[in-house]
């Protein structure tokens, strides 16, 4: 599903460079659930940044679906971000100026869906996710474990191939933690959707199949 042929990533310091990334060479496979692993400034995030679609590599191939990325067009690039991947940030990004209702159903204005069909899908998600008492709130009025599951909601409304997740627990605690990792793992074993996602925790770690070590840019 998704392939990495030395990729680099550097960005511009002075008259020199900042090596982020060196030659990375990974395969993810459809239905897999990886974690990615390293200690603070080992390029992880930046690593998932790539994988998402939100950087661009200074050097190397990245193939999803057997295409290169960099091939393709705009529209292309377009199509792909917003019909196969999903993203779960850390610090929720929620739009605040949207209810929750509104902030799940945003991915799905930029697509040709009808208002029937997005309602139908909201209402889905909500009810899954027993958040449908919260819809007409705002993000300011929910607990960090409710933002992320809005932010879950919000990433699988579109059926994505792919969630990538950037340390997706890290504002939360323990009990809300092991929800969220609860719910990866159904997403990944009962919807059958490959989960990328960046983790200092072993615990949530120990959710997915395979565990990828990343130290100084490189994978170990």
């Amino acid at each position: 599903m998704i392939h990495l042929k030395h990729i680099s990533k550097h960005y511009p310091v002075g008259f020199g460079k900042n090596e982020v990334l060196k030659d990375i060479d990974l395969h993810i496979h459809e239905g897999e659930f990886v974690s990615i692993m390293g200690p603070s400034g080992s390029g992880k995030s930046t690593l998932l940044h790539i994988l998402g679609l939100l950087e661009e590599p200074s050097g190397g191939e990245y193939y999803f679906d057997n295409e290169l990325v960099s091939k393709m067009n705009e529209k292309k690039r377009t199509q792909l971000h917003r019909g196969s991947i999903g993203f779960v940030f850390q610090a929720y990004h929620l739009i605040d100026e949207l209810t929750v209702y509104e902030n799940i159903e945003t991915p799905l204005l930029y697509r040709n869906i009808s208002a029937s069909e997005r309602k139908s899908r909201v209402a889905d998600v909500l009810d899954r996710f027993n958040i449908v008492a919260k819809k007409d709130l705002f993000p300011n009025q929910l607990s960090g474990g409710q933002q992320q599951l809005v932010g879950i909601a919000r990433a699988i409304i579109g059926e994505p191939k792919v969630i990538f997740a950037d340390e997706p627990t890290g504002n939360l605690h323990s009990d809300q933690a092991l929800s969220i990792m609860q719910l990866f793992r159904e997403l990944n074993q009962k919807d059958k959707i490959t989960i990328v996602q960046v983790t200092h925790s072993d615990q949530n770690a120990t959710y997915g199949n395979r565990i990828i070590r990343i130290m100084d840019g490189q994978v170990q």
